[in-house]
């Protein structure tokens, strides 16, 4: 009787409306995470599987794009020593520094043919 209709619909939909305000931030968060987070960090878990399992005569391409191969891998070290030229010029390098291992032409080849 002293309450207006106006002020009890208000008590009732405070809770659905603060609900319909943050329900974009949560959207946002959510599109966020499946488009730029979860495939970044896919991508470092990657990286880091490839650096785990480098092994000599593997062809890499350094942060710096130079392009070896690696002559010695040592264990339990961040340190790996690559082939920068065919006369045996070889290099230590940290293993972080290194951004792509390349696939050899036969391995390739032979996953581009469909079948």
């Amino acid at each position: 009787m002293f309450i207006s209709p106006a002020y009890a619909q208000d008590a009732a939909g405070g809770a659905v409306g603060m609900v319909m305000q943050l329900a974009p931030l949560i959207l946002i968060f959510v599109v966020f995470y499946f488009l730029l987070i979860r495939p970044q960090q896919k991508r470092a878990k990657d990286h880091r599987n490839m650096l785990g399992q480098l092994k000599r005569g593997d062809r890499i391409i350094t942060a710096g794009g130079m392009i070896a191969t690696v002559a010695r891998v040592k264990e339990g070290s961040e340190e790996i020593e690559i082939d920068l030229a065919p006369n045996n010029t070889r290099v230590t390098v940290v293993r972080s520094t290194i951004s792509t291992l390349i696939q050899p032409p036969s391995t390739a080849a032979n996953d581009a043919k469909p079948g």
